[in-house]
């Protein structure tokens, strides 16, 4: 069974739901997932061993949390090239986090990314249900034989 990382950063709580939401379309595809709050992870081990890894981070003042900033340079050093990938978030305005953490993901990291990343506006998560598990399960897709 393939095994998951979904690392999220929140600041009023939207990301931690989008980040649980994620997880479950990731186990409607028989993916074992485990998810972690970025304050939970102290070393670039904490991040291997896994067939995937999804970062996610609020926008806040047009930049991600400051503990998901850390967690990329970590990222360096994990050893994470070819491994699935994908990036989500929430936002009251601007919503750059995701976006930026994918690119870093992408071609920092030259991880094998979805499609896109996931931006949910915060005042409209409950109706970004069924994005975020679909976003989970297109991650289940591209980790289909691992």
């Amino acid at each position: 069974m393939a095994k998951a990382l979904i690392v999220f950063a929140t600041r009023a709580g939207e990301t931690d739901r989008i980040a649980n939401l994620i997880a479950e379309g990731l186990r409607f595809s028989a993916v074992d997932v485990k998810l972690v709050n970025v304050t939970d992870i102290k070393t670039e081990k904490d991040l291997m061993g896994y067939d995937a890894l999804v970062l996610g981070s609020a926008t806040y003042h047009g930049e991600m949390m400051a503990k998901m900033k850390t967690l990329l340079f970590m990222g360096e050093k994990a050893e994470l090239e070819g491994k699935v990938g994908g990036a989500f978030g929430a936002f009251g305005w601007s919503g750059e986090a995701p976006d930026r953490i994918f690119d870093t993901m992408k071609n920092i990291f030259k991880m094998n990314m979805v499609s896109a990343s996931l931006r949910l506006k915060s005042s409209t998560i409950e109706g970004g249900i069924r994005m975020a598990q679909d976003y989970g399960r297109e991650i289940g897709k591209k980790l289909e034989g691992k």
